[in-house]
């Protein structure tokens, strides 16, 4: 709490190295773990900024796309081609934007350090995505799903432990692969009872759409549990992101592009597929993907759905109106600034928008994210509780908070 306002952060990160990973395994999936050697990538990364970390261990690589381009310089011929298992693909180089150290070990299994890290920033809910490791899996999944589930369960294990010092402050969702509902179902089911378990990220491998009728009994399972649908984009392995053939090779360029296309993609099929009024309990919300897209996006979709006639099915609201609602919502990246928060608050109203800030990445201007938000100048040309709702509110409302 900062100043008698409540806060929760829709985009924090645990990115546990597979030695931790592995502890967490089941013991029937045990001997399976040499499988996963071909797909090991050791990374030891130093953020570049005023207070320079190290980030190593050991990860999982499925096929990281080249992405080493130099702009202005010439094209080559295999730009589009991913690397190797266990390969990095984009020039390394991202920096620290934090004011602070961040506590050490806290995306492995350091939790009581998170909780030392909430209590400085003033943090009462932390909301929880894995590393890329996780989506990356889909690059697996047409050799064999049950290797990823294997981890994903792992994963699901090791959250248990996690949250355990706090659960009422640590939430997190189950990853879950789309190409498999049978067993995302039971999945869900499993877990639906624990503290911790506050939505589902369903990972979809390349061809599979998120409306595609065969996971219509996952959303059915979701919608009966009151779980919603969250989605975290990365950029540089599988699923690859839209448009990635054409984006010619550069990272900055790709990471730009891949987050708010992913995520618009996501929300348009959400809306144009009817799914929203099929399971009326089923919301969704994307995190690290900016959020200055999502007025012009539904606003556009609306208009092509009323030009396209017969293209798409009935729905009983329009696009924008989903979003007004709160079915589709939008973690607020804080660098998009104030001008831009405010003409989304103004356009999609109070319940959209939620903070974020991607501790302890790199991006987070920890420990003053929250702080630098809730001092910008245009929240008293809202209601009086805009603050409130965009800095906590919005955010339980959404999750399954139980």
């Amino acid at each position: 709490m900062i100043n008698g306002i409540k806060v929760a952060d829709m985009d924090t990160h645990v990115d546990p190295s597979l030695v931790v990973l592995e502890k967490y395994v089941e013991p029937s999936f045990r001997p399976r773990l040499p499988e996963l050697e071909p797909y090991k990538l050791v990374r030891q990364n130093t953020r570049r900024g005023p207070n320079q970390e190290t980030v190593g261990g050991v990860r999982l690589s499925m096929g990281a796309l080249p992405l080493n381009r130099w702009p202005g310089s010439k094209l080559e011929a295999d730009h589009q081609t991913p690397g190797g298992p266990g390969r990095m693909g984009a020039r390394a180089g991202t920096v620290s934007m934090h004011r602070g150290p961040v506590t050490p070990g806290v995306e492995d299994e350091n939790s009581e350090g998170r909780l030392i890290d909430m209590d400085l920033e003033g943090r009462d809910l932390d909301f929880v995505f894995p590393g890329t490791w996780a989506s990356t899996l889909t690059g697996i999944y047409d050799t064999d799903v049950t290797l990823a589930e294997g981890m994903y369960r792992a994963y699901h294990n090791y959250m248990d432990t996690y949250t355990s010092v706090a659960p009422d402050r640590i939430k997190a969702s189950l990853q879950v692969p789309g190409s498999d509902p049978e067993w995302a179902i039971s999945e869900i089911k499993k877990w639906s009872n624990s503290k911790w378990v506050a939505a589902v990220w369903i990972h979809l491998p390349p061809g599979l759409p998120v409306d595609d009728p065969d996971l219509d009994p996952v959303f059915a399972t979701m919608n009966d549990l009151d779980l919603p649908l969250v989605h975290h984009s990365f950029f540089m392995e599988p699923p690859y992101f839209p448009g990635h053939q054409d984006i010619w090779g550069n990272s900055v360029v790709a990471r730009t592009a891949a987050h708010p296309w992913g995520a618009g993609r996501l929300c348009a099929y959400l809306i144009v597929s009817g799914l929203f009024d099929k399971y009326p309990n089923l919301r969704a919300s994307v995190s690290e993907v900016g959020h200055g897209w999502l007025p012009n996006w539904v606003i556009r979709l609306g208009f092509n759905k009323s030009y396209g006639q017969g293209l798409t099915p009935e729905l009983k609201y329009t696009p924008i109106e989903y979003v007004q609602m709160g079915r589709f919502r939008c973690a607020a990246e804080p660098f998009e600034g104030p001008l831009m928060t405010e003409a989304c608050v103004k356009i999609l109203g109070e319940d959209c928008l939620m903070h974020q800030s991607d501790y302890p990445h790199g991006q987070a201007w920890f420990p003053e994210t929250a702080k630098e938000v809730m001092e910008w100048d245009f929240w008293g040309n809202f209601s009086k509780d805009a603050l409130q709702k965009h800095m906590y509110d919005n955010a339980v409302d959404f999750l399954r908070m139980s």
